[in-house]
């Protein structure tokens, strides 16, 4: 910078803006050209000013040209569709038993009000998007995964071509489609199954080879027995969290999917709390960190991420 004050690093020479934006623009530079999968769950949906903020942050993180696949899950709205036709509904170990009449409500929240909703707002934003399932092109092949659940999928096979042919759009930074994928698979003889939305982004990001996925959630992170946050997770922390009961419920089952991500080639997964405005802008372009992050070996703490990111910003290569 010109008119700079001579000195050798003190720190009343630094500046703290242009230090954001180097450290900012280090992770730009780290991201560009990568494809990440971003996971909304149900809740963040009914919040129809959330869904907009974090369709903004989709428009920044396409004009970062990062490549973006999306999956969403919509719970909330399927109760309130079953309860206006008085059905009443059951869970067994976090999923939702489904019967043929329940399907056909399942599919129309997920396929119709839900994904278009997001759809709309993406384009509003500015950044194209189109709404598929996990029907299409038998993007999610399923057979019933017990008779206990009725129309509950258990996913056998992904055809990712279909979301890759949207990827290949993407080449330039703002430019292409963004898939926005409802959990609802095919099965061999034509069937609607009820995915669960953690499954179907965990298997898709499996077969499209991505390196990170982000979870967004209604909680702030994966919390630990004191219910506190926990920052940093390996795949083993991650075992031992299932076998000692702390992670319950539904946040029992999106573990289980970040094990699968882990075992099969995803780097990392982040669990963030989608309520926490411009979330996924503060997890990925900054070295704050927000929610949880979980890697398969050896955990980078937050600050050796610091410390690696002021490195990268100066074109080197972080190692995380």
């Amino acid at each position: 910078m010109s008119g700079s004050v001579s000195g050798s690093g003190s720190s009343q020479n630094k500046n703290p803006s242009a230090l954001n934006v180097m450290e900012t623009l280090g992770y730009v530079k780290r991201f560009t050209g990568e494809t990440i999968l971003i996971k909304i769950g149900g809740a963040a949906l009914t919040d129809p000013e959330l869904v907009k903020s974090l369709c903004q942050d989709l428009a920044m993180i396409r004009a970062a040209g990062v490549k973006v696949v999306l999956v969403h899950g919509g719970g909330p709205s399927i109760n309130q569709e079953l309860t206006t036709h008085g059905i009443t509904w059951e869970f067994i170990d976090g999923q939702r038993v489904t019967t043929p009449a329940m399907m056909d409500i399942v599919e129309m929240v997920l396929c119709g009000s839900v994904n278009r909703k997001i759809v709309r707002t993406l384009n509003a934003a500015g950044v194209q998007a189109a709404g598929i399932s996990g029907s299409d092109a038998k993007l999610l092949f399923c057979k019933q995964a017990s008779a206990k659940l009725g129309q509950v999928g258990q996913i056998e096979a992904v055809n990712p071509a279909i979301i890759q042919q949207y990827l290949d759009t993407q080449s330039s930074a703002g430019s292409g489609i963004i898939p926005v994928i409802a959990p609802v698979g095919i099965g061999k003889n034509g069937q609607a199954f009820n995915v669960n939305a953690d499954w179907a982004a965990s298997n898709i990001a499996v077969a499209l080879g991505i390196k990170k996925v982000i979870y967004l959630t209604d909680q702030n992170g994966i919390l630990d027995q004191n219910m506190a946050v926990i920052s940093e997770l390996d795949a083993g922390e991650l075992e031992n969290l299932i076998e000692t009961g702390v992670v319950k419920g539904g946040m029992l089952a999106k573990v289980q999917t970040m094990l699968f991500c882990l075992k099969k080639g995803v780097l990392e997964l982040h669990v963030l709390n989608a309520k926490r405005m411009h979330c996924l802008i503060e997890e990925l372009f900054t070295n704050a960190g927000v929610g949880t992050i979980c890697r398969k070996r050896q955990r980078v703490t937050r600050a050796a991420k610091n410390s690696t990111s002021s490195t990268t910003s100066t074109g080197a290569t972080a190692n995380v």
